[in-house]
């Protein structure tokens, strides 16, 4: 009998390992460069991944947001981690809002966007600084710097949905692609017991296409569970357009 169990474990191991194995993270395809188009003025959601060097920008469509494209940062300071304190040259991780009085378009460095840290979050925390953007000109103290070309689209996206109704952007900022594979890979990490409160809000997004709602309660950050989904008529006034233009 013991043979027999021993047997039926050997065979089931394989499967059982590859079942509890986290899938690759597929990289979503953008829209096409028309519909991307057509979106300027539609609701925008920003995601940024430190590890990957990578700013993402979804425009909305119905209750979903989907992928307008994909930047590369060209520089941000300090590696992994939440900013802290003025002067850590840290760039900022955690939830962030963007409204219009939070452009700048004659900024220093090309174009800027000061994603608003400290936030909530951050005070609660004793964590301190100003002035952290996504900007232009390549050059990083603690900002998350992009090419003029890059920011020039981004900046243009922003601006447009903010003018035409988005009463705030949300940027979520994390340090890589929360996967659990990633966690596990991280779970040493001086950061990971923060990182665990990030991750809910990446699994959000990914699940839902929505942006998720974030509160701060005793100093944690808190995700909402389920979809807000809007009425129809409240949807992205451009819908029927891009729905009939894919």
């Amino acid at each position: 009998m013991g043979k027999i169990a021993l047997l039926f474990a050997m065979i089931l191991m394989p499967a059982l390992s590859m079942a509890m194995t986290p899938e690759p993270v597929q990289q979503l395809a953008p829209v096409n460069k028309e519909l991307k188009k057509q979106l300027l003025g539609t609701p925008v959601y920003i995601q940024i991944f430190k590890e990957e060097r990578t700013l993402e920008l979804y425009g909305k469509i119905g209750n979903e947001y989907r992928l307008l494209d994909t930047y590369r940062i060209c520089n941000f300071s300090g590696g992994l981690g939440p900013k802290r304190r003025q002067g850590d040259f840290k760039s900022p991780e955690g939830f962030y809002h963007v409204r219009l009085n939070q452009l700048k378009p004659d900024s220093r460095f090309y174009r800027a966007i000061n994603i608003g840290f400290p936030n909530q979050y951050d005070r609660e925390q004793g964590y301190n600084g100003n002035f952290l953007m996504i900007h232009g000109d390549c050059k990083s103290i603690g900002c998350y710097a992009m090419t003029n070309a890059y920011m020039d689209e981004i900046f243009n996206y922003v601006n447009a949905a903010l003018r035409n109704g988005q009463q705030q952007v949300s940027i979520s900022i994390y340090p890589f692609r929360m996967t659990d594979s990633n966690m596990q890979r991280h779970r040493y990490s001086t950061y990971a017991s923060f990182w665990r409160e990030l991750q809910p809000g990446y699994a959000y997004f990914a699940k839902y296409h929505q942006p998720p709602t974030v509160n701060v309660s005793s100093g944690q950050y808190v995700m909402n569970s389920s979809p807000v989904l809007t009425q129809p008529e409240a949807a992205s006034k451009s819908f029927l357009a891009l729905s009939k233009a894919e």
